[in-house]
């Protein structure tokens, strides 16, 4: 989705990820964590039995954020996914909070894995 002819509170944006293909990404390349993911989400990710199914679904919220938002380009530690009590917290950096400001919108996430896929919704509000 472009950003071109976005309505303020249409945007809608859906990924679904392959769990393992994320875990074996991360496996080879070991820096590649720190690069998508904040030091929240990576503690909260650890903190878990299975980080990488926890790091999938908040890789597809990025996603979901940034195509919602009509973004160009996904700058994934500017969208950030925190858990805590049960819920998620959605916090927008940098460009991705500009075009939030910019559009006049808040975002509203949902995240859902099973054993073999994650997946995220996002919808501007």
């Amino acid at each position: 989705m472009s950003g071109a002819g976005l309505e303020a509170g249409r945007g809608v944006g859906l990924d679904l990820l392959e769990i393992e293909r994320l875990e074996r990404a991360l496996e080879r390349r070991p820096g590649l964590a720190r690069r998508l993911f904040t030091d929240g989400e990576l503690a909260y990710a650890r903190s878990r039995a299975r980080p990488g199914q926890h790091l999938a679904a908040r890789f597809c919220a990025k996603e979901a954020v940034t195509k919602a938002l009509g973004l160009a380009v996904m700058r994934p530690r500017e969208v950030e996914v925190l858990s805590g009590g049960g819920s998620v917290e959605l916090r927008l950096h940098g460009a991705a909070r500009a075009r939030a400001e910019l559009l006049g919108v808040e975002v509203a996430i949902s995240l859902t894995h099973s054993q073999g896929l994650a997946g995220a919704v996002a919808v501007l509000r």
